[in-house]
């Protein structure tokens, strides 16, 4: 087996159902689960649709490079969401389209890592767990780099040491982040770029959340969206990660693209024909209507822009937290230690949070998601609210 295996981390969900082990929740309250990030509005009938008018496509094989015609709509789509030059973003060589941000996340790095040198993976700190595997089974070391309230939830890339820079290979970023929904500004962008350039890694930003929103005027800022302010139409060093999971509800359909560097992307395409992971062709088709709609994407805006006014309100009355820049994600400090406000938070109200600390690392006696827990808004408004009111009665109950 391969050593690296060895190096893995349970996944956060296992440490979860550790935690809860021998619990038993009131069976007069019904379950209502906060904790895992996975959309539960309804997926568009359109969509469906069009996988329902094309199954008989199961009888050709795909190819991994994707149908002409999707990586044209994520060209328009991401064109015109990105303020990018036109023409700049070529299906051909600038697109290729994945099955899902999960497994594109974790090949790349396995495409891009020589791990016959000195070779780290630089991420956030809490991070989404795929950055951490992918580097240890690439062969390279994991660097983590702390977010927390100190810093608005974004790295310090100025305080990161330059032997750390020297032995980056890659430097992932999430924005709008998991689990703090922070937005990263141009101008850190713009620095992370120019950090690039110096060191010669690669920028891989995890973007899967940036159609979740509260202002629809004010939509975050992608990476390729910096590198055209900055005049850098070839997008070198830099790579983004998109999908439909979050942004149109279709977390099953395992659909998303990654773009930027068309020689990263060329030897990512090399890779993934030996992978053997293209996207089947009725859900190519379904990919092209969901990303050429936009009003189905303001609808779901809106359904969480309620959930967050309503839910916010009512935990302040006993928590500190913060409404995100975007995302679906609560980010709340806890009134006690993480790991038993989720436990004794199942136990007693069965309302299910995944503690912070399952997100993140220890470096140097610092772990920033200790004493916070993640809370995915995704269930249904109401459900949200009984939950955030359960969520007080317990705290409540826990100070007296």
């Amino acid at each position: 087996m391969n050593p690296n295996l060895n190096r893995l981390h349970p996944y956060p969900f296992e440490k979860l159902a550790k935690l809860k082990a021998g619990i038993t929740v009131p069976d007069h309250l019904r379950p209502i689960s906060l904790g895992i990030g996975e959309p539960k509005h309804p997926s568009p009938d359109f969509v469906k649709h069009v996988i329902a008018d094309n199954l008989d496509k199961l009888a050709n094989y795909p190819t991994t490079r994707g149908i002409d015609e999707l990586r044209e709509a994520i060209s328009q789509w991401a064109t015109r969401r990105f303020d990018l030059k036109p023409g700049s973003l070529s299906p051909a060589r600038h697109i290729v389209p994945v099955n899902g941000t999960r497994e594109a996340i974790f090949s790349l790095v396995q495409a891009v890592v020589d791990a016959s040198k000195p070779a780290t993976v630089v991420s956030p700190n809490p991070f989404y767990q795929i950055y951490e595997g992918a580097a240890f089974l690439s062969g390279a070391t994991p660097v983590y780099l702390a977010c927390d309230g100190s810093n608005g939830f974004i790295p310090d890339f100025d305080s990161v040491p330059e032997a750390t820079w020297r032995d980056c290979q890659v430097l992932f970023l999430c924005s709008p982040g998991n689990p703090s929904g922070a937005v990263i500004p141009r101008a850190v962008l713009a620095k992370v770029i120019a950090l690039a350039d110096k060191y010669d890694f690669i920028v891989a930003s995890d973007e899967c959340y940036s159609e979740l929103y509260p202002d629809e005027g004010n939509p975050p800022e992608g990476l390729l969206q910096t590198c055209a302010a900055i005049g850098r139409d070839d997008y070198a060093r830099c790579v983004v990660f998109h999908s439909l999971s979050k942004r149109s509800n279709l977390p099953g359909l395992r659909s998303g693209f990654v773009a930027g560097d068309a020689r990263i992307l060329d030897g990512y395409l090399k890779y993934r024909t030996y992978h053997g992971c293209a996207m089947p062709i009725h859900n190519q088709l379904a990919s092209i209507a969901a990303w050429s709609d936009e009003d189905h994407v303001r609808e779901n805006r809106a359904a969480y822009r309620a959930k967050f006014e309503a839910v916010v309100p009512i935990l302040r009355e006993v928590m500190d937290v913060d409404y995100p820049d975007a995302g679906f994600y609560l980010w709340p400090v806890t009134p006690m230690d993480d790991e038993t406000f989720a436990r004794e938070l199942s136990a007693r109200q069965n309302v299910h949070v995944l503690p912070g600390r399952y997100l993140s690392r220890t470096v140097n006696g610092h772990n920033p998601g200790e004493n916070r827990v993640r809370m995915a808004l995704v269930a249904p408004l109401e459900e949200c609210v009984e939950a955030a009111r359960r969520i007080v009665e317990f705290v409540k109950d826990g100070v007296r």
